[in-house]
């Protein structure tokens, strides 16, 4: 058996008093120093205890008074709060959670629509953008040429037509190589164009109804001494509609979308067309060629000299 004997733990009412006596020891934390500045005055600070509880009532053992004292001395029962360190700002963190807790959640899950949206949309998106540019630029546009080339190719009744397809054929691949979409594009639709302007037919009429002149003059401006003739013509379709076309005047340089136009004719051919109408008001002779399909340009049957204009 060993020779130590524990020491048996005290009753808890015993324990409460302790308590009570070290925190009025701190209340009168004044009463305290002074008297525990001398070991020899302990009795005296027990004393003065003894009388404090005994004004209220209590009766304190002398054992118990002591405990209280000692454990002051000892700083028990009192709370000292932990060093700073990482284990006590999580423990903290976690206790202050209520505070930031939604917040952060309300952050986190709008933190996470955005990463979601930007990984497993924005980013797909754009990969897929780029890869369709990718093969509308090595293949689409490419095989779109070719495909409008060939048709130009077997419908055309002109070399011409040919000749022009091939070298817009050929400027827009080379666009479409460089990774030029925009006038990759633009030569698809030139050659578009230039297969629609192919299939046109219509017929090129002198014009004849009111509030429109049928032939006007003019007066160059870079030879005031000369005069210019022009036959005013409409292009009338299969159907009987008049089309718009562009067409470039001769004055200015630009070319104009219009539906009707002045193609500069000889002197006797103005003449011709002015008596007629003179005449009885209407235009016998108001053919001035015809589109046909395959072709490029009208086929004239009066003679012309090869300008036009769009405004007088």
């Amino acid at each position: 058996m060993s020779d130590v004997t524990a020491r048996p733990a005290a009753p808890l009412d015993e324990v409460m008093l302790a308590m009570d006596v070290v925190d009025t020891l701190r209340h009168r934390q004044d009463l305290a120093v002074r008297e525990l500045d001398g070991v020899t005055r302990e009795q005296q600070l027990i004393d003065k205890l003894r009388d404090i509880y005994h004004q209220q009532g209590i009766e304190v053992t002398d054992a118990i008074l002591k405990e209280g004292v000692a454990a002051l001395a000892e700083s028990r029962f009192l709370y000292e709060p932990p060093k700073p360190s990482l284990g006590t700002r999580i423990a903290r963190l976690y206790v202050s959670r209520a505070k930031w807790g939604r917040p952060a959640l309300s952050l986190f899950v709008v933190l996470a629509v955005v990463l979601s949206g930007y990984f497993l949309v924005y980013q797909p998106y754009q990969a897929g953008t780029a890869e369709q540019a990718r093969i509308d630029l090595t293949q689409g546009l490419p095989a779109e040429m070719d495909a409008i080339y060939q048709t130009i190719f077997e419908e055309t009744k002109v070399q011409q037509a040919v000749v022009q397809a091939e070298q817009l054929r050929l400027r827009g691949k080379a666009f479409a190589a460089e990774g030029n979409r925009a006038d990759a594009e633009a030569a698809v639709t030139h050659l578009a164009a230039l297969r629609d302007r192919l299939r046109q037919e219509y017929t090129l009429r002198v014009v004849n109804r009111p509030g429109v002149d049928s032939g006007v003059w003019t007066i160059p401006r870079v030879n005031t001494a000369a005069t210019n003739y022009y036959v005013v013509v409409e292009a009338i379709n299969a159907d009987g509609k008049t089309l718009s076309l562009p067409v470039l005047s001769e004055e200015d340089g630009t070319t104009e979308t219009v539906d009707h136009w002045g193609v500069r004719v000889p002197q006797n051919v103005y003449d011709a067309v002015r008596n007629d109408k003179i005449d009885d008001g209407i235009i016998q002779v108001n053919e001035v060629g015809r589109k046909s399909d395959g072709f490029l340009d009208v086929e004239y049957v009066m003679p012309t000299l090869g300008g036009a204009i769009t405004r007088w």
